[in-house]
């Protein structure tokens, strides 16, 4: 028995819609024998309606086909388009364009961009023509490529931004001298003399959203963060000064179950006084005192955030499984099996 099926597969408003082109069952020869009893006389009735029978099975093998491939393109069809995060962000996970096939391997995109949780996920318009991933750098065993644009992640860092979540009171460090005026005396010496011994406040602020670039083996973020210094007074807080700071950073991504995650490290930050209301800075002391503050309270916040990490457009049911992370221009990569 020879059986063939030829299927196809198009993107339609953002979902795949799977269809059944040809499907052909052929038996060659179908032999049914009666043993006992009376078996000789039905015999010859079977023998009479052989080719009958024989059409009948074929149809009902293409039947089944075609009723599975419906049931797949149901299955394709009732694929979710967004996957929620948290209250602020959701993935777009709409397809866009036709799936590209290949002889053992099948290529599609999605949109991937994050969009607010109350919005439902537009239709993409975007067109990646002729990209292709990178051609295979591990093993054979590896059933699942996902590649991942750092426009991915700059849209989720637009949406917290805007949603104002991108700042963060510091009111405890491991050094807390350094939240009160007498720790800034040699800083700012004005400080100290108009608030003596006072207790103190740091708002740091993103005034801008994170930038993440992605190069050859390194991932790259800079963030320009406003430090707003606040004097806690006996009955009111008082903002004395505000620090302009600009911070690079480097990562590292790896996969936690489905999802993404990640850790990142001080690179090197610049500094500007961008108001003040208790005199100048002493610039040659400021970097000890910031970096302190960066590396032991600011880094392990966005790090705390980063460390819950970020679905992966993986349908329900399957779960990855021995991925290791590829970076290269503007994207990463990372080949795994599933299971």
């Amino acid at each position: 028995m020879d059986v063939g099926v030829s299927v196809g597969l198009k993107n339609e408003n953002g979902s795949f819609k799977l269809f059944v082109m040809e499907c052909g069952c052929y038996m060659k020869d179908l032999d049914i024998t009666l043993n006992g009893g009376s078996s000789w006389f039905y015999q010859g009735f079977i023998d009479a309606f052989s080719n009958h029978i024989r059409s009948s099975l074929e149809n009902a093998i293409m039947n089944k086909i075609v009723e599975g491939a419906s049931k797949l393109d149901l299955f394709l069809g009732g694929l979710p388009k967004e996957i929620y995060v948290d209250r602020v962000a959701t993935m777009n996970v709409t397809f866009i364009n036709d799936p590209r096939f290949s002889s053992s391997s099948v290529e599609f995109d999605i949109d991937g961009l994050f969009i607010p949780s109350n919005k439902t996920a537009p239709q993409s318009d975007m067109h990646f023509g002729d990209t292709k991933l990178a051609p295979p750098l591990g093993s054979s065993s590896n059933m699942l490529w996902i590649s991942l644009d750092e426009d991915v992640f700059n849209s989720v860092s637009s949406l917290y931004f805007k949603a104002g979540l991108l700042q963060h009171m510091v009111d405890k460090v491991p050094d807390q001298f350094l939240l009160n005026t007498a720790g800034w005396r040699f800083l700012i010496p004005r400080l100290y003399h108009k608030y003596p011994n006072k207790d103190m406040l740091l708002n740091i602020s993103a005034i801008s959203p994170p930038s993440v670039r992605i190069n050859v083996g390194r991932i790259d973020t800079t963030m320009d963060l406003d430090v707003i210094v606040i004097v806690l007074g006996s009955d009111d807080i008082v903002p004395v000064a505000c620090i302009s700071l600009s911070i690079s950073v480097s990562g590292r991504a790896s996969v936690s179950g489905n999802n993404l995650v990640g850790n990142v490290e001080l690179n090197y930050f610049s500094f500007d006084l961008k108001w003040s209301d208790i005199g100048k800075l002493h610039t040659g002391i400021v970097p000890s005192p910031t970096r302190i503050v960066l590396k032991t309270l600011f880094m392990p916040y966005v790090n705390s955030y980063l460390g819950h990490g970020f679905p992966l457009p993986i349908i329900k049911g399957f779960v990855i499984r021995d991925s290791y992370i590829l970076t290269s221009y503007s994207s990463i990569m990372f080949p795994s099996s599933n299971q």
